[in-house]
């Protein structure tokens, strides 16, 4: 029996409506801009208002999903939510989605963290799920939600972000085709964690540098076997992107490892000629986000589906994924037939546009009124929001229906 072609059906993401521009940060703390928009490659951040948070985040951006596909919540079988940052340790996000969803009581439902690559975990998975015909002609529901917080005033406070994308997974889909061999890398290193009782991550950062280049260079060799380099043969490489800079160094050692029977400045033009065709029009969201953990990878691929629409139909694309602690997997798609006019509909360019921009006074009064866990009256026209904390359980409510 023949593999059924499963990919992702539609996707959608949301990214929180306010923003902070770097350049603004930078002079507040004493920071020269060109040490923020050079050496890291970013631009703005997004910056979650009070009453946002992981649910709200990954609820949004599956509303967004399943509006652009046409997919009612009932033909959902499978939910999960990718996160590194959770609001409860026992309950997951993912029921909290469930119901602003309006998804039937006949759904598994559950949240996964493996650091950053909790939303390819979830992937990976779903495709599995219906890969084996456990689906029953259902879809799946992938939700990578994140807001990455470190400490005002600390070096890591410039990759800072939130955002998240939901990825619905099914046969025969509408906008990628996933190809079922992909290639893992996985070794237990302290490079970021979180204790559970701190709010801000911890991180490494040379180190986290140094991991992520190891476990892409495994995670391709176990993908790529004996077939040629996948730089000759993709439309766009997409990175895990922590920073946009990174994407650079990931792709500088991608080239060095798939074509070392080159010299040095015939690998460097390879290296700089692909970066800039395959590589760097697709880090926009990500410059103008900031981190968003588990979503960054699928931030990349919903701007590079929305600006390149009907032009990449059949061409193929490839994907690292990476988390600390660590976990890499580098996997590869084709978009379909007629796939441009899905991704017309993502609407991440529209997200952009209605942004408002905050002073630093502004995002710091954000930041500490979220800590306090304060929740001021909604008026972003988000279709799901946070409306409080009462006795240690957190209440969402929505505008509207879903469908």
């Amino acid at each position: 029996m023949s593999t059924p072609d499963v990919g992702i059906d539609q996707l959608g993401i949301y990214i929180p409506r306010h923003a902070l521009p770097l350049d603004r940060l930078a002079a507040a703390r004493g920071v020269p801009p060109e040490k923020i928009s050079i050496g890291l490659g970013a631009l703005a951040m997004a910056v979650p208002a009070p009453w946002e948070d992981t649910v709200t985040l990954g609820a949004n951006a599956a509303a967004r999903a399943l509006r652009a596909g046409g997919i009612a919540p009932d033909e959902i079988g499978l939910l999960v939510v990718g996160t590194e940052t959770a609001v409860d340790h026992a309950k997951p996000a993912s029921i909290f989605l469930h119901e602003l969803l309006g998804l039937t009581s006949r759904c598994r439902t559950f949240e996964l963290k493996h650091a950053c690559y909790g939303g390819t975990a979830g992937v990976m998975m779903a495709v599995d799920w219906v890969r084996s015909g456990a689906a029953r002609g259902r879809k799946a529901l992938v939700v990578a939600t994140d807001i990455a917080r470190y400490d005002l005033g600390s070096s890591a406070e410039f990759t800072q972000g939130a955002g998240a994308a939901a990825l619905v997974i099914g046969a025969a889909p509408r906008l990628l085709t996933l190809d079922a061999g992909t290639g893992v890398y996985a070794s237990n290193v302290w490079d970021f964690w979180r204790p559970l009782d701190r709010r801000e991550a911890l991180v490494d950062g040379k180190f986290s540098v140094d991991c992520y280049l190891d476990a892409l260079a495994g995670a391709l060799a176990d993908y790529r076997g004996d077939a040629a380099p996948v730089v000759d043969r993709m439309a766009a490489l997409l990175y895990h992107t922590p920073f946009p800079k990174m994407a650079q160094k990931a792709h500088r050692r991608l080239v060095e490892r798939e074509r070392p029977d080159l010299d040095g400045d015939a690998q460097t033009a390879l290296f700089e000629r692909s970066y800039a065709e395959l590589v760097e029009p697709w880090l926009w969201l990500a410059r103008q986000a900031g981190n968003t953990y588990t979503a960054s990878l699928y931030l990349g691929l919903a701007w590079l589906a929305e600006q390149r629409g009907a032009a990449l139909e059949g061409h193929d694309v490839g994907l690292f994924s990476y988390g600390s602690g660590c976990q890499g997997e580098f996997f590869s798609g084709r978009f379909a037939a007629g796939s441009g006019a899905h991704a017309g509909r993502i609407g991440a360019a529209a997200l952009l546009d209605d942004r408002v921009l905050l002073d630093v006074a502004q995002y710091e009064d954000f930041v500490r009124e979220g800590a306090r866990g304060g929740t001021p009256s909604v008026d972003d026209g988000a279709l799901c929001h946070l409306t409080g904390v009462r006795d240690h359980k957190r209440h969402y409510g929505r505008q509207e229906a879903i469908a």
